[in-house]
């Protein structure tokens, strides 16, 4: 119940309240378009009693005119309840949407790195779905039902406080029951929200792998995990119409008995002894029935608040995650960067206490190629990560030009980095969007400079439309080679200060190796380089040569030294030019 209560104080503080005026003119609608829908009820007692008995036809015009009127101005403020509240709570949904995607998108990648994107999607898309209930239609019906429950009975009251009271025992006998039926269904659709993400997730990640499942005849595995992940969807939502169906069931009977049979019971009585009038009795059905209208809505109203609410929890829950903007010691703003970086003593670990890197040291100096080899595994990719600040170490230290790269404004630092990676993401759209994409408003001329320099011209050219040809989702209409050479024009566009390229040429023929490599050698000119490589041959000329080993520098130098040395990059360069 407390969590209940921080979540409906936390959507009135971030929903409602920013928006207090348009909800004070939906209320004010509401409260005219209910006074509106009393006057039929009201006037049906004159009606019965007094203008049809005495033959009033002038009466009857005016008291038809009143009707049509009232019903008109319902149909009015109707229109303009959409207009006002439910368009705007489209808006918000759109608002929240691009808030939480912001929010996802400054997370750090170790985030990502324990997160599906599927589920990812999902929270981004639908968690927020539900809350426009809390300012749309949803709010509409629960104070406008609140405001006609509450009229209705002071009314009912009025005509026969006996035959009120002996009604409104099965009606608070049904409301106890929706109560605690909600406090059922409420973690029930917190838990939907989960398992709908996971689903979703998976589904995502089937779609964009269908080559490999294709490949290893993996379709009915696969269709087996999807059905696992729905049957799981659901058992959820049968538990919720389970308590749906409970508060339907009751609300069938109770009603029925309060509308019914202690109507027809004792409202009869009341009219065979001459106490309750033919227009009071059918005044007093209608006033019922708009009583009972709202509560019965309840089960309908609760459900969506309670949606709503199980997403602004999950919505919450991202919102708080910890962003990389909120890591107040990046105090630094770095205005040009030279290049020189240094590793001081860095130890890093993905999980606690399993070490991933040990005490690794050593200079980068602006220009220098620095080649990072080793066997899988060995902590290749962790320190480009770390040299590109996707990952933070976890004690020693990284410079660059003198900064501690733990206190620099990482926007600042990145606007200088550049990253070539070994399954490079391509977007779906054209070429030239692709490349186009670290700087959107580069010249013609910047753009076709980075075209040449990528020989990315070499495959294009031969297309119908050249750099406007669509690759496709993730450029799956290309091949491995045509992608990472567009991947690399994208970098040259770039011009970054720091390059990481995690095997940049991974995927290229001998033909396509030989072009890059020159590319590259322009492309690194004046810029610090990461570069890991399991081809040895492409990084002779490097700096450095780092040969890392279980999170550990085992040897450190330039090719002709290390293969003097005769150690372990001798083995592994000299095993690669024999096969």
């Amino acid at each position: 119940m407390a969590d209940k209560k921080v979540s409906i104080l936390k959507a009135f503080k971030t929903i409602i309240w920013p928006r207090r005026k348009l909800v004070f003119i939906g209320l004010l609608l509401i409260i005219i378009s209910k006074a509106a829908s009393f006057v039929a009820p009201v006037s049906l007692k004159y009606f019965l009693d007094d203008i049809v008995p005495n033959k009033n036809y002038d009466a009857l015009k005016i008291l038809v005119a009143v009707v049509i009127l009232a019903f008109f101005i319902q149909a009015i403020i109707s229109f303009l309840l959409t207009k006002v509240l439910s368009i705007q709570a489209q808006y918000m949904i759109s608002e929240l949407r691009a808030q939480v995607q912001k929010q996802v998108l400054s997370l750090p990648i170790r985030f990502f790195d324990n997160t599906k994107s599927g589920a990812l999607v999902s929270r981004i898309m639908s968690d927020v779905e539900g809350v426009r209930n809390l300012i749309g239609t949803g709010l509409v019906q629960l104070v406008g039902g609140t405001i006609t429950a509450v009229v209705s009975l002071v009314l009912l009251l009025q005509i026969s406080p006996i035959m009120t009271a002996l009604t409104f025992v099965p009606l608070l006998l049904f409301a106890f029951i929706a109560l605690k039926a909600f406090k059922i269904i409420r973690p029930v659709f917190r838990e939907r929200g989960k398992i709908n993400a996971e689903v979703k997730g998976r589904l995502t990640e089937t779609l964009g792998g269908i080559r490999v499942i294709k490949g290893f005849n993996a379709e009915i595995q696969e269709a087996k995990v999807f059905e696992h992940g729905v049957d799981r969807l659901y058992q959820n939502v049968k538990k919720s119409l389970t308590a749906t169906a409970i508060m339907t069931s009751s609300s069938t009977f109770l009603l029925g008995l309060a509308t019914t049979g202690i109507m027809m019971g004792y409202g009869g009585t009341q009219m065979m002894d001459g106490t309750l009038t033919t227009g009071e009795y059918f005044m007093f059905t209608f006033l019922l029935a708009l009583m009972v209208a709202p509560i019965v809505q309840m089960s309908n109203i609760g459900s969506q608040l309670t949606e709503a609410l199980a997403g602004l929890d999950r919505t919450e829950e991202l919102m708080n995650e910890i962003s990389e903007s909120d890591e107040k010691d990046r105090t630094i703003e770095l205005s040009d960067v030279k290049g020189n970086m240094n590793f001081t003593n860095v130890s890093f670990a993905y999980e606690e206490d399993k070490d991933v890197l040990h005490d690794i040291s050593f200079e980068a100096k602006s220009g220098d190629v620095i080649a990072l080899v080793g066997s899988s595994g060995s902590g290749k990719s962790t320190i480009a990560g770390l040299a590109a600040t996707f990952l933070n170490p976890d004690s020693g230290q990284i410079t660059i030009d003198g900064n501690d790269l733990s206190k620099v404004d990482l926007t600042s630092f990145r606007q200088f980095l550049g990253v070539v990676l070994q399954d490079d993401f391509l977007f779906e759209g054209t070429i030239k969007n692709n490349i186009l994409f670290p700087r959107p408003n580069a010249t013609e001329q910047e753009l076709q400079a980075a075209v040449k320099a990528a020989y990315v011209d070499e495959f294009t050219d031969r297309f119908d439309d050249g750099l406007d040809t669509l690759i496709g989702e993730r450029g799956v209409k290309l091949s491995g080679g045509q992608r990472q050479r567009i991947a690399i024009a994208r970098a040259v566009l770039a011009n970054p200060k720091i390059l990481i390229l995690d095997e940049a040429t991974s995927n290229l023929d001998t033909e396509s190796e030989a072009l890059i490599q020159k590319s590259l050698a322009t492309l690194t000119e004046g810029r610090t380089t990461f570069v890991i490589a399991h081809r040895l041959s492409t990084i002779r000329k490097a700096n450095q040569i780092l040969v890392i080993e279980n999170g550990r520098i085992a040897e450190q130098g330039t090719h002709d030294e290390l293969i003097a040395k005769e150690g372990r990059y001798y083995n592994l360069f000299t095993y690669q030019a024999r096969i």
